[in-house]
């Protein structure tokens, strides 16, 4: 609980900070926003995620991995997103994470319809693009996994072999010693 307390207290000095800059800030209304994250290594994977309108929290995430939050902004200001690593703060992370929006231009009704259809490919390939960074990142990270994997697999049979050829060897000395005959004089 006490980081939990914590982690509510630097959202709260936070939204103060931008309380004060939002007084600068372009009108940003009706855009759609996503925010993608994923802890590639450190710890237990875990970190905390918020995501915080002009004026109050929107989303909290606590103690995952990844996470994905999807929303309109409908308020004018500046919009924020914090990760924290309260859990295990002497654990350094590696967080991959991706914030994209899409604006929405007015249609007045001067579009043709081959531009509204170009704007929708533009969007979309903007979306793959996204997911492919997204995705290059996790096998990023997988193939580090399986190459640690297959080092320590290989170690250890190394070990058992050796582990399995002095064995044989006592064994053998064992065995011939055992069946040696003794002459007493």
């Amino acid at each position: 609980m006490a980081s939990n307390a914590r982690f509510e207290d630097i959202l709260a000095m936070m939204n103060k900070e931008l309380e004060k800059e939002n007084k600068k800030l372009l009108s940003i209304e009706n855009i759609n926003m996503t925010v993608t994250y994923q802890v590639s290594s450190g710890g237990n994977l875990d970190i905390d995620f918020a995501l915080s309108d002009p004026n109050i929290p929107l989303y909290t995430n606590l103690g995952k991995d990844t996470g994905t939050y999807s929303f309109t902004a409908d308020k004018d200001g500046r919009y924020s997103y914090c990760f924290s690593n309260s859990m295990s703060y002497n654990t350094d992370k590696v967080i991959s994470f991706n914030v994209h929006g899409i604006l929405y231009v007015p249609d007045e009704g001067h579009t043709l319809p081959i531009e509204q259809e170009i704007r929708i490919l533009a969007d979309n390939v903007k979306a793959v693009q996204d997911e492919h960074e997204y995705l290059k990142a996790r096998e990023r990270s997988h193939r580090d996994t399986a190459e640690s994997t297959n080092s320590r697999v290989k170690w250890w049979s190394i070990a058992q072999s050796g582990l399995l050829i002095v064995t044989c060897a006592w064994q053998v000395y064992y065995l011939k010693a055992f069946f040696e005959v003794k002459r007493v004089i």
